[in-house]
């Protein structure tokens, strides 16, 4: 039986509650998600229930990521973190970015969740136009030395590696493993291609090992292990997280499976690189 890490910091979750309709139109029906059965998805999800399903592998911190929607997320991150206390776990909150008309506007929504004590970063929620915000908004981030997570597709990783040239102090997450849509040769290659520029972009580039269950379908070492093994491989362990991104992943099978393949494919590592991989690199970037 393959060892599980001595303590996990999970990265990368989503604490929320279909019945708040108006944040999460997608978990009610009431907006169309063409993902087949997401019931494994579309529930209620707490820490109590989080700590149900991850019983066993010693989940010490939480990392919550904006799933509301548009404006939305500036209030979720802000309740958020007037219940994390509570909740014991919250030790991290990735906030929202909505579309603006100004980056006055963007400034103002980062500067409103910075009230938060645990506020670390946003990732864009509904942008378009491209992988990155405007560059004023970057800096803007940059400067207030938060976090920015890249929500982008292989067809635009090259890109956002180019438009990162110019924040060398930007810690920089690469969210959901660079975000393949199909298990397919072709688009193995072309996220191979945009994660080596990612990783060639500078040590405060990291990569969240996450995400992958959806587009393969699966959580099975068989199917997971080319494109985790390949990252680690670029970043290197000191820039990769793990993460379970549930409940979202939870469509294709538990927690314990996700983790378990996690545990499974860096078994060859020593314990200081495991211990990187499943807690300290995610404390450091998030400062948690």
């Amino acid at each position: 039986m393959t060892a599980r890490p001595t303590r996990v910091v999970d990265a990368h979750v989503h604490l929320w509650d279909p019945a708040r309709t108006d944040w999460y139109p997608y978990l009610s029906g009431r907006q169309a998600l063409n993902m087949g059965d997401v019931s494994g998805m579309s529930r209620r999800f707490d820490v109590p229930i989080y700590r149900a399903e991850s019983a066993g592998w010693n989940v010490e911190k939480l990392v919550n990521v904006a799933a509301a929607t548009g404006g939305h997320s500036i209030a979720e991150t802000l309740e958020l973190d007037e219940r994390a206390e509570a909740d014991g776990v919250l030790a991290a909150i990735i906030g929202g970015l909505p579309p603006t008309d100004t980056v006055a506007q963007a400034l103002a929504l980062i500067d409103e969740q910075m009230a938060a004590s645990r506020f670390r970063g946003v990732r864009p929620m509904g942008m378009s136009g491209g992988p990155l915000p405007a560059a004023e908004v970057l800096r803007g981030l940059q400067e207030r030395g938060l976090v920015f997570e890249l929500m982008a597709r292989p067809d635009q990783l090259l890109a956002a590696a180019a438009g990162l040239e110019n924040f060398p102090s930007l810690v920089v997450v690469v969210e959901h493993t660079g975000w393949p849509r199909a298990n397919t040769p072709e688009e193995f290659a072309l996220w191979k291609a945009g994660i080596t520029a990612l990783a060639g972009a500078g040590e405060q580039v990291v990569c969240k090992l996450s995400g992958l269950a959806m587009p393969l379908g699966s959580m099975q070492v068989a199917a997971l292990a080319p494109w985790l093994e390949y990252a680690i491989e670029a970043f290197g362990v000191h820039r990769c997280m793990f993460a379970s991104n549930f409940p979202v992943d939870g469509i294709h099978g538990s927690f314990d499976e996700l983790y378990t393949t996690f545990a499974t494919v860096t078994a060859g590592l020593n314990d200081h690189d495991r211990a990187q991989l499943f807690a300290t690199n995610a404390e450091r970037v998030y400062h948690c």
